[in-house]
């Protein structure tokens, strides 16, 4: 586990992270541009106020990654399904010509 400083809202954070810290240092580097614009952009908001929307916004944006992810999962297992019923369908139509195959020597030896 390593130590890294960040600076968000003119505070400084002393954060362990087993993480990247070069990537640790860049989240500190977006909420801190995401609380100045928020701040920037309205004088009557607090600090508090601005890290509540930023991190409704990232929860939001968190959800939504869930939901997209359990749609993939969702869309991978139908595809495997569809995959193993194909599987299927294939065998099925081999022994089928096989059959039909096996049938249509029969008849000709038998003219």
């Amino acid at each position: 586990m390593e130590k890294i400083k960040i600076k968000i809202a003119n505070e400084e954070y002393s954060i362990m992270t087993d993480d990247n810290l070069e990537y640790v240092a860049k989240l500190g580097e977006e909420l801190d541009s995401k609380l100045s614009a928020i701040i920037n952009g309205n004088s009557r908001i607090s600090v508090t106020q601005a890290a509540i929307l930023v991190a409704l916004e990232y929860a939001d944006a968190s959800k939504k990654c869930e939901i997209t992810a359990e749609n993939l999962r969702n869309q991978i297992q139908e595809y495997l399904e569809e995959s193993a019923r194909a599987r299927t369908d294939v065998e099925i139509m081999k022994r089928e010509n096989e059959r039909l195959m096996k049938e249509n020597t029969a008849l000709k030896a038998a003219k």
